[in-house]
């Protein structure tokens, strides 16, 4: 709840800042006695299209900026976990809200967020979640011109260099992959590590998960709970069954009990490999893949059809701002794993990674309209 009033109060704070401009008399032959102003407006009716995995995170990120611009918003929560946002929404209103500036719609994705991209009251639909489900609200909303904002899947690359700090790498492999077991949009997915140090980073990874325990989130001694539910681990447990039947082998873990699927590491993971590309696994799963060049490298991060998010582990900054320019994607870490968001940043994929940006920086202006007003002869 603290994060939600800090981002809250970010937003509050940039608001008031988030001034009209002008275009000065004479910038243009003709233009010396007019006079244009920019201005924002309400978009009107938002639908927020929140998951499972940051409920209160993603709230923050699109109720506060859409009120403060003036709209009206309707909360779509995940199915799996509703509860949350319901409660949330009903603080808003007796906090005092006015009466239908927000409202809170359950349901399944396929029924009622479609419905909702459908509608032709609803002027933008702000979604995070899967590609397909980020495509296919698209094309709903294409029917109508409504403005989307898609924050989708992604398929991370983490790039370890010869010169690499490994206690940092294996520090921000288990953050930046494991977190919320692994069930992170902007998760490190692909692990290229240089072949000099492929097998030290295997074997100090191995030796950290097989102390991990898995097991009732709601005991303190725990370190990694289930999947949101049964099928996501089945899911799990189908990719990597079918990256081990492409030539992978599994370093440890690979199984799967009820909605818990164990930390994994595959090795032998190849560049032409589906999961080296364009499978995403959501869930806790380390496919590594090794490289001999930095232009190996690259070549591999930016061969999927994703770009969220990517990193480079590397002593000298210097090359890894380089690469760093390199990588097609909204976002790229130097010395840090790919799950890394603040509120103020811009944060929004490349490619089939999304449309937009979200971030104090960037959600009041997406959330509005700009107007130009001009005046004729004013001067």
């Amino acid at each position: 709840m603290a994060n939600v009033r800090i981002g809250v109060r970010a937003f509050i704070e940039r608001a008031k800042h988030l001034y009209n401009e002008s275009i000065p008399a004479g910038q243009e032959a003709g233009q010396e006695k007019t006079m244009q102003i920019t201005k924002r407006y309400p978009i009107g009716v938002i639908a927020a299209i929140i998951p499972f995995n940051f409920p209160s995170d993603l709230f923050c990120q699109k109720v506060p900026p859409a009120l403060l611009m003036g709209n009206s918003i309707i909360v779509k929560p995940s199915n799996y976990n509703p509860l949350t946002l319901t409660e949330y929404v009903k603080l808003m209103i007796e906090a005092g809200v006015p009466a239908g500036c927000i409202q809170i719609l359950t349901g399944d994705g396929p029924t009622c967020g479609q419905a909702l991209a459908r509608h032709p009251g609803v002027h933008l639909v702000s979604l995070t979640g899967g590609t397909a489900a980020g495509i296919q609200t698209m094309g709903t909303c294409s029917q109508n011109l409504t403005h989307v904002m898609l924050e989708l899947g992604g398929n991370d690359a983490f790039i370890f260099l010869e010169d690499g700090d490994m206690d940092l790498a294996v520090k921000e492999t288990i953050w930046g992959r494991l977190y919320n077991g692994g069930q992170v949009c902007c998760a490190s997915k692909r692990f290229l590590i240089h072949n000099s140090r492929k097998a030290e980073f295997i074997e100090r990874m191995k030796e950290v998960i097989s102390n991990l325990k898995v097991g009732d989130p709601t005991k303190e001694d725990t370190d990694m709970g289930p999947m949101i539910n049964i099928n996501a681990a089945k899911r799990i447990e189908e990719q990597v069954n079918k990256t081990v039947s492409e030539g992978a082998t599994i370093v440890c873990g690979g199984r799967r009990e009820d909605a818990y699927y164990y930390p994994t590491i595959l090795d032998n993971v190849t560049r032409d490999m589906e999961v080296a590309k364009d499978m995403e696994i959501f869930g806790p799963v380390i496919s590594v893949i090794g490289f001999d060049t930095v232009e190996e490298a690259i070549e591999i991060a930016n061969q999927s059809s994703y770009g969220l998010c990517g990193c480079v582990i590397t002593k000298d900054y210097s090359l890894g701002m380089k690469i760093a320019d390199r990588l097609e994607c909204g976002g790229a870490i130097v010395n840090g794993a790919s799950f890394y968001r603040s509120f103020e940043m811009p944060f929004g994929g490349w490619k089939h990674s999304g449309i937009g940006n979200e971030g104090v920086l960037t959600t009041l202006q997406e959330m509005s309209r700009l107007k130009t007003i001009i005046l004729k002869n004013i001067l």
